[in-house]
């Protein structure tokens, strides 16, 4: 079967690009052999972000007495009633995926694919016996959380991912989370806000290393503070299952036992393993599709969205990058772009750029803003002081800064944190760089993110005037 534009994964990016492919009167055919939706709304942002909001929830509980209000003692929190209408929620939004692909007359196949490393001329895909093509192949086929092999870590296998977190029937009263990311921090607050025990194992001294120095003391003061137990400079050495309890080895003898759920969450691997190599196209040592800023592979006819791709140059100039350590050089490379907003948006512009005459356009890959569900909520956008630093100079930079305690908590015996800076280049003081971690920074930093991207200085900042009283006022008047 011979179709205009063949697109292997049904993520967000796959699809978004498929039917914007189709406005343009291309015939399209999805291939997908699990949920539509791919990793976000069926096991990543979406469900998190409904977990996250039961979170908050039990966190505000704590205020409630603060604020006047009675709550009854003894009141508790049940799994299955929020596990129960989230899954039918995803379910709802994988028939919405579904609905809205049969709208477009985007054609769905159902199965896995893999490339046969045929020619006719242009390469041939084979899902369940039968053989597909096209002049213009997208892989869109995502990510997986990665578990460490027995054989390095014995008994790592009796933990779970990110995805087993999902899958989860109850919560469970002990947890250990392992990693230092953005998914393990996450998970890590929702569960200590819902009231498991929780610990965060962590490498080094800090979580979220890559991002601004401030936004990851912050966020490791407040994990520590809000009760979770962080193991630093520790790792998970080996685990064993005793009557259903885990009993978790760190480092040469430090032992953490009842352990009900052990989560791994250091890292992600992208989904290539549908003979690729068969075809030619380029993968880079993590197997990560290599392609240029115009989702270009080396194949011709041949692109990549999403979590399966790394850009060749992240648009950084060579010697940016070597001016930047490895250490943020594979932050940016593996991590920054693996976003669903950046593959939905990368999807949309190749489908103009491939059928719409719109032969230069490509997504900007500076100033991506970034958020992270920790608690409290952080917002990024732009370069770390450190970054700008190390690439302009320190005469070149300046930097403005504030922390303080929301007027949130001024009625509250919790605290949390408020803490912003704005990275700026010299002379014109323009802004390459906001940071902030506080109640409220995740819804706002669209905004900012949109004045970052047209390029704001910190005068037009100061020009706006402050929304008072609000935390956001802060930014404009620092």
């Amino acid at each position: 079967t011979k179709v205009d534009y063949l697109v292997i994964g049904g993520g967000s990016g796959g699809i978004a690009s498929a039917r914007r492919a189709t406005e343009f009167g291309i015939n399209a055919l999805l291939i997908e052999h699990g949920p539509l939706g791919g990793t976000c709304v069926n096991v990543g942002c979406v469900p998190k972000k409904v977990m996250f909001n039961a979170a908050m929830h039990a966190e505000m509980l704590h205020d409630h007495k603060d604020y006047g209000f009675n709550v009854p003692a003894g009141t508790t929190f049940d799994w299955s009633v929020i596990k129960k209408k989230r899954d039918a929620y995803i379910k709802r939004l994988n028939g919405i995926y579904a609905a809205n692909l049969n709208k477009a007359n985007v054609t769905t196949v159902l199965g896995h694919a893999t490339f046969t490393g045929e020619k006719n001329p242009t390469p041939i895909v084979e899902v369940g016996g039968e053989k597909y093509t096209a002049p213009h192949i997208l892989i869109a086929t995502g990510g997986y959380p990665v578990i460490p092999s027995d054989d390095d870590i014995p008994g790592a296998s009796n933990g779970i991912t990110s995805d087993g977190f999902f899958e989860l029937e109850d919560l469970p009263k002990k947890t250990v989370v392992v990693g230092a990311g953005y998914i393990a921090v996450e998970l890590a607050g929702i569960l200590n806000a819902l009231g498991s025990e929780t610990r965060l194992v962590i490498r080094r001294h800090q979580a979220l290393r890559a991002f601004d120095s401030m936004i990851s003391e912050n966020v490791t003061n407040e994990i520590e503070a809000s009760g979770i137990t962080l193991d630093k400079f520790s790792q998970v050495s080996g685990d064993l299952l005793f009557f259903h309890n885990l009993c978790i080895i760190l480092g040469d003898q430090h032992i953490v036992d009842n352990v009900d759920c052990l989560i791994w969450a250091i890292g992600r691997k992208p989904n290539t393993n549908i003979n690729i190599d068969k075809q030619g196209i380029n993968l880079d040592n993590r197997g990560n599709v290599v392609v240029d800023k115009f989702q270009n592979t080396n194949v011709e006819g041949v692109y990549a969205v999403g979590d399966c791709y790394v850009v060749q140059s992240s648009n950084l100039d060579q010697a940016i990058k070597n001016l930047l350590s490895a250490f943020l050089t594979n932050y940016i490379l593996n991590y920054l772009f693996k976003y669903v907003a950046v593959a939905i948006a990368a999807g949309r512009k190749l489908a103009h750029r491939l059928f719409d005459g719109k032969t230069d356009w490509h997504l900007d890959y500076n100033n991506i803003p970034t958020v992270v569900f920790s608690h409290p909520p952080i917002g990024t956008i732009g370069y770390t002081e450190a970054e700008a630093r190390t690439l302009h100079g320190d005469d070149k930079i300046k930097t403005y800064s504030a922390s303080f305690s929301p007027m949130y908590h001024a009625m509250t015996k919790r605290k949390t944190k408020v803490v912003m800076k704005l990275v700026c280049l010299l002379p014109e003081e323009k802004v390459i760089g906001l940071h902030m971690q506080g109640l409220g920074c995740d819804e706002m930093l669209q905004g900012f993110g949109v004045a970052i991207k047209m390029g704001a200085t910190k005068a037009q900042f100061d020009d706006c005037v402050a929304i008072h009283p609000t935390s956001s006022e802060e930014l404009v008047t620092l």
